[in-house]
């Protein structure tokens, strides 16, 4: 199985959708990485204002920091291997990287609600 470390730059949360406006790429990337890890792959991410430990224990990053800066953020590792630097991945990158379809990485979430009215409860 596949491993996928991702090192996101200092951010209030990954979500995409805190701060003064809402990023459609941390959004599109979170989505992605909630069906990754659905589909049982390993996917960690790390921010850099919350997790500077998890960005010291990485020889990679530490490395990557030190000589391009911090704009080389977010760096991707898959297996051990920088894969990406400076710029999420497209979908096309992580189907590459994944081997599954694009329709697996943004399915949308199906949620199964009951509704009981007053006369069942």
């Amino acid at each position: 199985m596949k491993t996928m470390e991702i090192y996101d730059p200092a951010m209030c949360c990954s979500s995409g959708v805190c701060g003064p406006s809402v990023d459609p790429e941390l959004i599109r990337v979170s989505a992605v990485v909630h069906n990754l890890q659905k589909k049982q792959f390993q996917v960690s991410r790390y921010n850099l204002s919350s997790e500077p430990d998890a960005f010291v224990a990485s020889p990679l990053v530490g490395q990557l920091l030190a000589e391009k800066g911090p704009q080389v953020l977010p760096i991707i590792i898959v297996d051990g291997q920088v894969v990406k630097e400076s710029g999420y991945p497209r979908n096309e990158e992580f189907v590459q990287w994944t081997g599954l379809t694009e329709e697996e990485l943004v399915a949308k979430p199906r949620i199964r609600l009951e509704v009981k009215t007053k006369s069942e409860l």
